[in-house]
Parts: C-alpha cells; sequence; structure tokens
C-alpha cells in the first residue's frame, strides 16, 4: 500500500550550484564591461601651448642664511630682495621651501609671509619623508 503521509523532499543542490556558477561568471565579467558614450568636444586653439613654470626653491640653513634658486640673501633683508626677485615673473610659479629643522618657527613663518607679500599662492614645504 501507498503512505499518503509522506513529505516529497526538494533536492536543491543542483540549482544552488547552477546560480553559484552565473553569480562566478557574472563577478568575472562585470569589471571588464566598458560603457563609452561618444562626446564632440571643441577644438581647442593650436596657437597657445601651456608653459610649465619651473618652481623656485627657497633653502634656509640652520645658520639663517636663505638661499633661493642659487641666489643667496640674508634674512634682515630676505623680504624687500624677494619682492624685487619676484617682478621678474610674469605668472607667478609654485614656492617650495625647504628649512632646517633646528630654525625657529617664527624665521620660517616670516619667509613664509614675504613670499605671500610678493604675491606667490601656491606655496609648499619640503619634508624629510
Amino acid at each position: 500500500m501507498y503512505d499518503w503521509d509522506d513529505k516529497p523532499e526538494l533536492n536543491i543542490t543542483p540549482l544552488v550550484d547552477v546560480m553559484l556558477v552565473l553569480l562566478a561568471i557574472l563577478m568575472v565579467i562585470a569589471p571588464n564591461i566598458v560603457y563609452e558614450e561618444l562626446i564632440n568636444l571643441p577644438q581647442g586653439s593650436s596657437m597657445k601651448q601651456i608653459s610649465k613654470l619651473s618652481p623656485v626653491h627657497i633653502t634656509i640653513d640652520k645658520d639663517k642664511n636663505v638661499k633661493v634658486n642659487n641666489n643667496n640673501y640674508e634674512l634682515s633683508s630676505f623680504a624687500d630682495n624677494f619682492m624685487q626677485f619676484a617682478q621678474t615673473f610674469s605668472e607667478k610659479p609654485t614656492v617650495t621651501i625647504s628649512a632646517d629643522k633646528t630654525l625657529d618657527y617664527g624665521i620660517v613663518m616670516s619667509v613664509i609671509a614675504a613670499v605671500k607679500q610678493a604675491g606667490f599662492t601656491e606655496i609648499s614645504l619640503a619634508t624629510n619623508g
């Protein structure tokens, strides 16, 4: 006789295996899909070339000697001399300041203030690391 109280069991293992294989294929292919939209860009001027300005390097040693691109200046007259030096530039390049770590904070800040007064806006401090 047949037992009508038996409940059938579904084996979903093959279904899970197929879904995991499809998921793995999707994960491998998805990063390689590239969507490209064609955009008509305007033509630029071929007459004007953008020139990269070389940065101005300022070095302050432990004896408070200031050196700007191979020119030596005294710290006491640096602000005036740098103002004259800055007038030689039509566009203001980036200024990189390297200072000895034993120097007083105020000395470095006075050099930065002189550079800002000369009209330079991009100033970076060089570190060792």
